[in-house]
């Protein structure tokens, strides 16, 4: 493909999701599972998504048969991925042979072993959570590549306090600080850009609010011991992204020339970069992918846990 000109959230959002595919931790996956049938509940679970995005998590849960009878709410703050999520729905239900209805606001997928409502919902996490506690309370928490988004000690309340006693959470692939790009070009240039990049995730802010940092997915241990949650199972989901004889899967190069460009406009005009060098790098790791060459890996951490007992959201 060509290098593109314009870049799409929602399309790299779709690009990632055979990325995702591969790097999701099926043991902790597994474990998920084996839980998740063994609730105490007489009725059917009902799934909290949080950072929703497009619902491709949505759709793993579905294809790969995780749930059978479910009601599941998905939120995320950009109504654009809310939208796209809509509309692939039908598309995902037919695929699956799955019959299509509405009802107040619902979406119902039904089929002969197979009866999920969906509700979507554009809403910024800390306003719903606001909203909803005291008021609705879920089996399933779910935060598919959003927790290294977020400064942990401040969300894991919120989060918590819309479980019931017993909840499960599963959040999946948690950043741990490593972005590694190869063939190398020049190894020490390449670590500065490297680490310059993880100093920006360490300083990002949102609504001048820390936001995440570049090794969440280490430090999310002992998070969760200090919320008093019970650790059931975590591994690792690093993404690995390299092109074989076809070339790159599916719509992965497109995934590989976003991450260069994220990398790009983070990094544009920092000091320590001479500007030049900078954009030849930039134009050199692009060119690569054009070339098949380009091989990214990111270390990332999948958690399977459970919260015992009502939560204070604060």
């Amino acid at each position: 493909m060509a290098i593109p000109s314009s870049y799409s959230f929602t399309r790299y959002l779709a690009a990632k999701k055979s990325i995702d595919d591969r790097a999701l931790n099926r043991h902790v996956w597994g474990s998920l599972g084996r839980t998740l049938a063994n609730l105490p509940s007489a009725t059917p679970p009902h799934v909290l998504e949080v950072g929703a995005g497009i619902g491709t998590m949505l759709e793993r849960m579905l294809d790969w048969g995780l749930l059978a009878h479910a009601a599941y709410t998905g939120i995320d703050a950009d109504a654009e991925n809310i939208f796209e999520g809509y509309r692939r729905l039908p598309i995902w239900a037919e695929r699956l042979g799955l019959r299509v209805s509405e009802s107040q606001g619902l979406v119902c997928l039904q089929g002969e072993e197979r009866q999920v409502a969906i509700e979507l919902q554009a809403a910024e996490f800390f306003d719903f959570a606001a909203r909803e506690c005291g008021h609705r309370l879920w089996d399933v928490l779910v935060a598919h590549a959003f927790m290294d988004l977020m400064d942990i000690p401040r969300v894991l309340p919120p989060l918590f306090s819309l479980l019931k006693p017993g909840g499960l959470f599963y959040f999946t692939i948690v950043f741990d600080g490593a972005t590694i790009l190869q063939p190398e070009i020049d190894p020490a240039y390449d670590a500065l850009v490297e680490t310059l990049y993880h100093e920006t995730m360490d300083r990002r802010s949102i609504a001048d609010k820390p936001s995440g940092d570049s090794r969440t997915g280490r430090h999310l241990f002992g998070h969760l011991q200090t919320a008093g949650a019970e650790l059931l199972d975590a591994g690792g989901s690093d993404w690995v992204v390299f092109a074989g004889s076809q070339g790159y899967p599916a719509d992965e190069a497109y995934f590989l020339h976003y991450i260069i460009h994220t990398i790009h406009t983070e990094l544009h005009g920092h000091p320590e970069l001479a500007n030049s060098r900078f954009a030849n790098w930039i134009a050199r790791r692009h060119a690569q992918v054009e070339e098949g060459s380009l091989v990214y890996i990111a270390y990332q951490l999948d958690f399977l846990g459970r919260v015992n007992k009502l939560q204070d959201a604060t």
